[in-house]
């Protein structure tokens, strides 16, 4: 039986291209329109795992995954990086000087900045890329494009008018696993934790200290408002690392004291940047 996995995004996103990357292609897919659906599914069992973006390594952290992990109780048991091509796709014979208007995802368009700017069309949020394509399609918008993967331009039978137009070649888009349950070690390890810190003058630096002197290293650090109290914020730590070896255990342990909360999201096998590209 195939595994039930939900995504963000219409058929043909980069979310779906990480679902392939990390399961392959044997799977049931569950394309959701919010991220909130996603981490709805797979905590009500109705899908077995859920993938989510988290970073991307132009415009940095999607910010709703993180507070989302407050909300649902949920573990990361994998990590998918994907290498994003960012296309620009209208109907057949639709030339670029026909374009008038832009709908990509913000963080598409953003990723696109100098090229949009050139261009001086009007560009428009939408809630995903693909999802883009797909609606000038349907809508028959002869003088507007979208922001999208090539793949998704051949799945809706769209034109490619310009490839790889975003600012950087390096653009890169890490996604997280979600399941119930964490993975187990594996000897090539991340955890990522959610903390907030006791206010005294050092208490960031403490909790730091506990991983520094067990020589761990840590890989992302973030803060984010609690949402509750103005000016008050919750850390976003990854660490390489299983949570269940000795020296990760202990760092944990010894932070407990030091912080007014710790959620632990979960330990899994770090994602390689060679595996980056897909392919399908």
């Amino acid at each position: 039986m195939k595994v039930h996995v939900a995504f963000q995004g219409e058929i043909g996103a980069y979310s779906e291209m990480a679902v392939y990357s990390y399961f392959g292609p044997s799977v049931e897919l569950k394309p959701c329109r919010y991220l909130s659906d996603v981490f709805r599914l797979v905590e009500n069992g109705e899908c077995k795992y859920g993938v989510v973006p988290v970073e991307n390594s132009i415009e940095g952290s999607v910010t709703q995954t993180y507070d989302l992990f407050l909300v649902y109780d949920l573990k990361v048991c994998g990590e998918a990086i994907i290498r994003i091509v960012h296309c620009l796709i209208a109907h057949p014979g639709v030339r670029l000087s026909d374009i008038k208007t832009v709908y990509s995802h913000p963080q598409a368009l953003a990723q696109c900045r100098n090229f949009l700017e050139k261009l001086n069309c009007e560009v428009i949020p939408a809630f995903d890329t693909a999802g883009s394509v797909k609606m000038i399609k349907e809508r028959g918008l002869i003088d507007a494009a979208a922001i999208a993967s090539e793949r998704a331009a051949k799945i809706y039978g769209m034109n490619v008018l310009v490839k790889d137009i975003g600012d950087s070649i390096n653009n890169y888009t890490r996604f997280f696993v979600l399941s119930k349950s964490d993975a187990p070690y594996t000897g090539r390890d991340k955890t990522s934790i959610i903390f907030s810190i006791k206010s005294y003058p050092g208490s960031l630096y403490r909790v730091l200290g506990e991983f520094a002197k067990r020589n761990i290293n840590l890989t992302k650090i973030e803060s984010r408002p609690t949402k509750q109290t103005p000016w008050e914020y919750n850390f976003y730590l990854d660490f390489e690392g299983h949570r269940t070896e000795k020296h990760c255990m202990e760092a944990l342990e010894a932070i407990k004291d030091k912080t007014n909360f710790i959620k632990i999201l979960g330990s899994y096998p770090a994602a390689s940047m060679e595996n980056s590209n897909f392919y399908f």
